[in-house]
Formats: structure tokens, sequence, C-alpha cells
């Protein structure tokens, strides 16, 4: 099964090269291109990909909203941010209006294509300085005493959650752990259902609001 991706750059050299890039990885089939937020939303409804690898600042529409249009309109594609900036406000926006990770355009080819097979299972993913800022905004929130987890994370499972808040993918985590790719997928599962939560990101946050790490 190979990923189906839209690449969505108002850069037009930037686009080539992705696709050019993209195209010759088994893993990857780069079915369109857009300009714009605006084109991506219409190509989306038409060729129905798998992930959206969306730039953010754009004109005609720009990513966030784009990314928050398809969360409504086009659920079953997700959102992968690609952008120059991580600054602060770009990061939560994006993660907000739905994205289900954030990646900077610095990022090796090999951590893209891993990044895409990892957004195409469901997973979250980070760039490791991203996920520094959603850790760093909770523990700049106000002191609150949320409930713990009924049934408490095992040590493997605290393991699991420190490398999710590192931004690491299933397979980064397997192979900083020394496990199975397939046993870690059962390890995030029992975590998000031990905290309650529906994602990585959030598994990560709650995690540290209850001093896990």
């Amino acid at each position: 099964m190979t990923v189906r991706v839209l690449i969505v750059d108002d850069q037009a050299l930037f686009r080539e090269a992705l696709a050019t890039l993209l195209e010759v990885q088994p893993e990857i089939d780069v079915v369109g291109e857009a300009a714009n937020g605006e084109e991506a939303v219409r190509l989306c409804a038409e060729l129905r990909p798998d992930i959206a690898l969306m730039d953010l600042r754009m004109p005609v529409l720009d990513g966030i909203a784009a990314t928050a249009r398809l969360r409504a309109e086009q659920p079953g594609v997700r959102v992968l941010a690609l952008t120059t900036f991580d600054d602060d406000e770009d990061v939560f926006a994006a993660l907000r209006a739905g994205a289900v990770g954030y990646l900077l355009k610095d990022v090796s080819s090999t951590r893209l294509v891993e990044a895409l097979v990892a957004a195409e299972r469901g997973e979250s993913v980070l760039q490791p300085s991203v996920a520094a800022k959603l850790v760093a905004r909770v523990a700049r929130l106000p002191a609150e005493t949320p409930q713990r987890p009924a049934t408490p994370l095992s040590e493997r499972e605290l393991e699991v959650v420190r490398l999710l808040a590192d931004g690491r993918s299933n397979r980064e985590i397997a192979k900083t752990l020394f496990l199975a790719e397939g046993t870690v997928k059962n390890l995030v599962t029992s975590v998000l259902s031990k905290l309650q939560v529906r994602d990585r990101t959030q598994a990560a946050l709650r995690a540290k609001e209850l001093g896990l790490f």
C-alpha cells in the first residue's frame, strides 16, 4: 500500500522539487499539487489523498484555514504541516485547526517519508522542537490537579510517552527501545486508553500535566 499525497505550497519550484523527491519513494504516490489552500480543498475533494502536505503561509487561503476546512469537509484527509516557520502561534494554530503533525522544511527526506507513512496510520508527527514547544506551554499553564489514571502506566509505557513528547514516530521508538514496531503500537494504544486521550500529542501533554516526566 502506498500513501497518496497532495503537495500544497505556493512556491512552484519547491512543489516540483518535492514531488520529484517523493515520487521515487516506493511508499509514496504524489497524486497532485496545489498552489494555495483553496485549490487544496478542491483537489482533496476530487483526488481523495491520504495526506495533504500543507504549507501554512499562502495566498488566497492560508494553510491553517485550509486545514480547518478539510477537517470539516474532508475528515478522511489528514493534514501534515510542512513549513519554514516554527513560531508558537503557527504551531498551535495549525494543531488546533486539525493538523496531525508539524514539520519544518529542513527535515530530511528519510524523516519526511517516515512522517507521511506514520501520519497515514493515524499517528501524530511533530518536529522535536515543536514537541518541546507544546510541553513548554503546558508547563506555563496555571497549576491544576488533574486526575491520575485509574491504572498507572507501566515503566515501559512511561518510556514510550517520554519519547512521544520528543516527537518520535513508532518506528523511531521501536529502534530506541529495541522493540518490534507492533509492540510499540500496542503500547501507544494502552497509553492513550489509560490517559483517556485521543492522540499522541494529547498523551504527551497529559503526561506532563501529571508530572510523569
